[in-house]
């Protein structure tokens, strides 16, 4: 699963072929112990995230929602993601 992203210590990836268990275009976000499913526009889908981390990764989703949308069709085509920048 490639990191597309690393910012604050928060890690995001995107699986590629992923959408069998969540069904929505999504990526995943790590941090310290915790881990959670985010939509494209940074909405939790799944898992357990700390609320002020949860609100960075929410703003750079909104930030790089095109960017997202556009790695979720390489991932869904099997293709490989690029990197996006960072919140700053």
């Amino acid at each position: 699963m490639p990191t597309i992203s690393l910012f604050f210590g928060i890690i995001i990836r995107m699986f590629w072929n992923d959408d069998d268990k969540h069904k929505l275009p999504h990526f995943h976000a790590y941090y310290a112990e915790y881990n959670a499913a985010f939509t494209l526009d940074g909405e939790i889908l799944s898992g357990d995230f700390p609320k002020r981390q949860a609100a960075f990764v929410k703003a750079w989703a909104l930030l790089h929602e095109d960017d997202l949308k556009a790695n979720w069709q390489l991932t869904v085509n099997g293709e490989e993601t690029y990197r996006i920048d960072p919140l700053r």
